[in-house]
């Protein structure tokens, strides 16, 4: 992909979308869709904050210049022409970096490119906005991995054991005011790792932080924050999904046809066209579970109207 034209200095009014467009460079080769969103959510929010102010509007301006020199580049990518296939991206992306971390996390493994993953997750969860309102899901993750990145900072800097897995958000902790918790001095690359979510923090380098490896199949235990109804991500050669235990189906939705006063909404099969290409995602990784689980969510909501 072709090098876009560098950003004037960061206003300070715009501090806030500092760590969108840090996210954004760091995935320009690694997945232009992420990179384009991510300038998109910084430019929207921008706008609202200050758009007539000299040095913002000069800063926007090349901004957009760089999301239309992107959306020439992936002109011919549906994540980027249509929406719902965007969002799918975005939502399975932002996931599986927070399944990451959050296996690590349970598994008392702390180090710098898991608080990375949470808080980068995080991140992208505030993107999603700019295809609408968030789930009650996507905002629990949001809040969630927000939390645990600051905690596991602030205790590693200490010199502490964080506790791993949820023990209770502290609402006070803002990682936004926190450079260093998931955002600075981070591994230039990631080690790769030997199992399904391991990486051995000792031998990580120092250096900027470029990517994260998220290992396909990565599941999180069964008391996760809140539901994650699929799970897809960065591709791996070299790393098997974990065995997987096959949800059972319900035999209802076999026989359920559409009852005559159901009326569906464009919400509705938005929603339902959503749920399938969840499942068509997480076939990808070879997930049955997750494809069975969106492909009868989608069933139920066009046969009864309900979720």
């Amino acid at each position: 992909m072709a090098a876009l034209a560098p950003l004037p200095p960061l206003p300070p009014q715009f501090k806030s979308i500092q760590h969108h467009l840090r996210t954004a460079q760091e995935h320009d080769k690694r997945d232009p869709v992420v990179a384009y969103y991510c300038r998109l959510y910084a430019m929207q929010t921008g706008m609202k904050i200050d758009s007539k102010t000299p040095e913002c509007r000069k800063f926007l301006s090349k901004l957009m210049d760089q999301l239309e020199a992107l959306k020439k580049q992936l002109g011919d990518n549906e994540a980027i022409t249509q929406e719902i296939v965007g969002c799918a991206h975005l939502e399975n992306y932002a996931l599986k970096m927070f399944l990451y971390a959050d296996n690590e996390d349970r598994a008392g493994r702390f180090h710098k490119n898991m608080i990375k993953s949470f808080y980068t997750a995080s991140l992208l969860i505030d993107v999603i906005t700019v295809f609408g309102e968030l789930t009650d899901e996507n905002v629990k993750h949001r809040k969630y991995a927000r939390w645990k990145a600051t905690y596991i900072h602030n205790c590693l800097k200490n010199g502490e054991t964080p506790q791993a897995g949820p023990v209770g958000i502290e609402e006070d902790n803002d990682v936004e005011d926190n450079e260093d918790a998931g955002a600075a001095s981070l591994p230039t690359q990631p080690p790769q790792p030997s199992s399904s979510s391991t990486y051995d923090p000792s031998n990580m380098p120092s250096g900027n932080y470029t990517g994260i490896q998220i290992p396909p199949g990565a599941h999180a235990p069964a008391n996760t924050p809140a539901e994650v109804p699929h799970s897809t991500g960065v591709t791996s050669n070299t790393i098997q999904p974990a065995p997987q235990t096959i949800p059972a189906i319900d035999p209802t939705l076999f026989s359920t046809v559409s009852q005559g006063d159901i009326r569906l909404t464009p919400e509705d099969f938005a929603r339902a066209q959503k749920y399938c290409k969840y499942a068509g995602s997480a076939l990808q990784y070879e997930d049955v579970s997750t494809a069975i689980q969106n492909l009868q969510k989608a069933l139920k909501l066009l046969t009864t109207g309900r979720e």
